[in-house]
């Protein structure tokens, strides 16, 4: 007797193919993203290896990690024939835990001198969300973060923001400025008109405590607006 080879079983693969094995004599960073994902599959189907399914996944999100981590279980499960809903609930724990691992390590600045170290600080926070939150950075006179904070989360396209919320964190701090910063979980990288009458409201508030709003920036996915760098903090 003998084993019909599945066509695309893992196992009758040469050993150095193998995710598994491969991740073990060469390190993580020798698997392609396709590699790492099958070892979270573990499994493929009749016809398809763990590794199949996995790049029919990620082919699905556009081979964007940004837009698999924006998937639920349920919508991971239901594209691709293979994975369930136990896969489904395993690849999105991997992913959060990323997420957290992230947030635990923040960047740290000494000083925020551009529109990107703001964004660095704010991208694990808000670039996978499928709801917008609304975030604000306190600065000292030097530009030193005193503290960040949400004030506001929403659904898809907007978030409600009470500017009495922001201002009174701002004099308890006593900061002498603030950035502004949201994301919008559709990947439109620009300001609507909501955005910038919110951002208007917020500087004349701060205004009146000679407190300066110094950027509102936006993040959609891997990139970032930044009011002050195009311009459109006062329009």
């Amino acid at each position: 007797m003998y084993e019909e080879k599945s066509i695309g079983s893992i196992k009758f693969w040469s050993v150095d193919d193998r995710p598994r094995e491969k991740m073990m004599q060469k390190g993580t960073e020798a698997l392609s993203n396709a590699e790492l994902l099958a070892i979270l599959i573990a499994t493929g189907t009749k016809h398809e290896s763990a590794l199949d399914l996995a790049k029919m996944l990620l082919k699905h999100c556009g081979n964007q990690l940004t837009a698999l981590g924006k998937l639920t279980p349920k919508e991971l499960s239901m594209p691709i024939k293979g994975i369930g809903m136990a896969k489904a609930v395993t690849i999105a724990a991997a992913l959060e835990l990323g997420r957290r691992r992230n947030n635990e390590s923040p960047v740290q600045v000494d000083s925020i001198q551009s529109s990107a170290q703001v964004a660095a600080l704010f991208a694990p926070l808000l670039s996978d969300l499928q709801h917008e939150e609304f975030w604000v950075l306190l600065l000292s006179r030097s530009n030193k973060p005193l503290a960040k904070f949400k004030v506001g989360m929403g659904g898809v396209h907007q978030t409600s923001v009470d500017c009495r919320i922001i201002l009174k964190q701002a004099v308890l701090h006593l900061a002498s400025g603030i950035v502004l910063c949201h994301n919008h979980p559709s990947g439109n990288l620009f300001p609507s008109q909501a955005d910038k009458k919110l951002t208007r409201t917020i500087m004349d508030g701060a205004k009146m405590l000679d407190i300066r709003v110094l950027d509102h920036i936006i993040i959609a996915g891997s990139q970032y607006y930044s009011f002050l760098d195009e311009n459109t903090l006062d329009t």
